[in-house]
């Protein structure tokens, strides 16, 4: 959870969602030193702090008089600006380049200096917000400066633990092997001669991010932490496929060539130019970086550890406690965690068994061999099939929301396709160059008995719903950008529980047990994640839990705790955030009483965007009390 990047990682958590199958093994896939630059591509200037080196053993110093002048809500958007700046990628990915003045030509920077002066930034950004006197600010400042106060408090807590996450491991999402990739061939704007320039600079940067991303996971065993052995093995593959490419066959090169071919207003002179120098940078840049990433990973491997959780290592007590916080955004024990997940799978269990029985399945079978049959009965669909059905039933969500809401978001979700893994969902760019988008495996037979269940959790009025209109809304940006797990994630939960409630199941057993078979799993997660890092079970024990209390296959099983270990206490962060939800729900309907009003409960809970619990509750209890 390095410098600002930390709010880009809750970000792409939301990609983990409901079914959770993506943590399996990848296939094969395809800070700045200027003297690998390629001539006339410099990088732009950035307007980033300037942070003075000091000649002892203490902080930098950072000359921040000018922000500490601002009114507040002034302030709000340049010091988040500043946080931002310090990681170009997220930039990019947010879409904010052009809002900030800025060029997509640079790389993130993974040096232990680079990282320890953004530690200083956030210190000082935090410092300067605690002078203000919130007593002064409008209730609409006092939410954003507990959530900004939430946040950055979060960072520096996290400071202590800055080795202790694992940078290249086998997740899409979160593996930096994956996520350069991702950058090139999803995020980075290419309809312009600039762009292309910007593309080709960034190719050649790519061998410096990776000589700094060796040299931190080296930092890692050096403080005693090295992932788990397996963590390696499912990952070295795809690392060797993509240093072992042809340079004209990789994906970088590729989408660079592809893109050039369709510009406008660029010559063919031009063009030629642009694809030479995109794979000389492939060449020399680009795959030499995965080659040496490669030899470090085999190298480290020796040192692997065969147990799993972060109980082994020295802090280990210590970043889990961390972790849990940081996800959750409550102060609950593993222990607590942990024995809220087995009630609640108590209750789960008792209400699938009802609907089982009713159906005519045996009370003997267990859960696993139940749910295989149902997804036989349910029904089977794959390739267009697929996307035909995820987009009726988003379609059908839509027309459907008038007793629940009354805002909406002016995006639209479009359903795009994976070959196999989770179903998940990537928000729309903040400038509009990018949709947002429900991505749904096709490959293979999907059963239709949790297809609804899917396209409510990702789509509408799950995340896409809530996310869209957090990023439409007028709040500062760092509202706009950053997601806090246990509220975005728990949100996401509760919407599968509200189509319930408004009777998108009725008539509708197979897709209920699909419902309570993903509830099922993400209160197993409370299990299971705390079982591996804080009562030491073993990769087999969390996986013999999760097939058991699911009826979800073994082989799915395997790739979310391989998930749970990989990402400590993530995914306590779904049950934890919906209980919350719930939980205020109720406390207003006691309050009310015949006159409580769901709409307007939802519109305060979507109009404070995506913000730590207890910044949740207090709004709601400002709403409560009539304020």
């Amino acid at each position: 959870m390095k410098h600002t990047r930390l709010h880009l990682i809750l970000l792409f958590c939301l990609l983990f969602s409901a079914c959770g199958a993506q943590a399996e093994p990848a296939p094969a896939t395809e800070a700045v030193p200027t003297q690998n630059i390629a001539p006339g591509l410099t990088p732009t200037a950035i307007d980033v702090p300037v942070v003075e080196p000091t000649t002892t053993d203490t902080a930098p110093v950072i000359d921040m008089t000018w922000l500490s002048e601002l009114p507040f809500d002034q302030f709000m958007e340049e010091s988040f600006k500043l946080l931002l700046l310090r990681d170009p990628e997220a930039v990019t990915i947010e879409g904010l380049s052009g809002m900030f003045g800025v060029r997509n030509d640079r790389l993130s920077d993974f040096s232990d200096v680079y990282i320890q002066e953004s530690f200083t930034l956030q210190r000082a950004v935090y410092d300067l917000l605690r002078s203000y006197d919130r007593a002064a600010l409008t209730p609409a400042q006092q939410v954003t400066y507990d959530t900004y106060a939430w946040y950055l408090d979060d960072l520096i807590r996290g400071q202590e633990f800055m080795y202790n996450d694992y940078p290249v491991n086998f997740m899409y999402i979160l593996g930096q092997q994956y996520l350069t990739v991702a950058l090139f061939s999803d995020y980075q704007p290419l309809s312009s001669l600039e762009d292309a320039q910007d593309y080709i600079a960034r190719l050649w940067l790519v061998e410096t991010k990776f000589e700094q991303l060796s040299e931190s996971l080296y930092l890692r065993q050096q403080a005693g932490i090295v992932p788990p052995r397996f963590v390696f093995e499912w990952s070295l593959g795809d690392v060797q496929g993509i240093a072992n490419t042809p340079a004209n066959g990789s994906s970088f090169y590729l989408t660079l060539r592809d893109k050039v071919n369709a510009l406008e207003g660029v010559s063919d002179e031009q063009k030629e130019a642009l694809r030479g120098e995109g794979l000389k940078a492939v060449e020399e840049a680009v795959l030499p970086a995965y080659l040496a990433l490669a030899e470090a990973m085999q190298d480290l491997m020796k040192d692997a550890p065969r147990q799993d959780g972060v109980w082994q290592f020295d802090n280990g007590e210590d970043y889990y406690t961390y972790a849990l916080r940081h996800f959750t955004s409550t102060e609950m024990s593993a222990e607590e965690i942990h024995e809220l997940g087995l009630g609640e799978l108590e209750r789960i269990h008792g209400e699938m068994k009802q609907i089982f029985t009713q159906l005519g399945y045996s009370d003997k079978n267990d859960l696993a061999t139940n749910y295989r049959l149902l997804a036989g009965d349910s029904g089977l669909l794959q390739g267009a099939q697929v996307v035909s059905r995820y987009e009726e039933l988003i379609e059908s969500a839509s027309q459907n929301l008038s007793g629940a809401f009354d805002i909406f978001p002016e995006a639209s979700v479009k359903v795009d396709t994976i070959p196999s893994g989770a179903a998940f969902y990537v928000a729309a760019a903040l400038d509009g160059s990018r949709p947002g988008v429900f991505y749904a495996a096709v490959g293979g037979q999907q059963p239709v008995y949790n297809m609804a269940t899917v396209a409510y959790h990702e789509a509408i009025p799950g995340h896409h719903f809530q996310i869209a209109l957090q990023r439409e809304m007028e709040l500062p940006l760092m509202r706009n950008v950053v997601v806090f797990n246990a509220y975005t994630e728990g949100w996401a939960l509760y919407a599968e529980r509200l189509a319930n409630e408004m009777g998108w199941y009725a008539g509708d057993p197979y897709g209920d047990l699909g419902r309570l078979q993903y509830e099922a799993h993400r209160a197993a997660r409370l299990v299971v994640d705390t079982g591996i890092h804080a009562k030491k079970w073993t990769f087999d024990e969390a996986v013999e839990f999760m097939v058991e209390n699911t009826g979800l296959p073994e082989g799915h099983m395997q790739s979310e705790v391989a998930r749970y270990i990989v990402l400590p206490g993530q995914a306590c962060s779904y049950y934890i955030g919906y209980l919350k939800m719930l939980e205020l729900r109720e406390k207003a309907q006691a309050q009310f009483g015949d006159s409580f009003d769901l709409v307007a409960f939802h519109r305060v809970v979507l109009e404070a965007g995506s913000v730590p619990l207890e910044v949740l509750e207090e709004v709601v209890e400002e709403w409560l009390a009539g304020k």
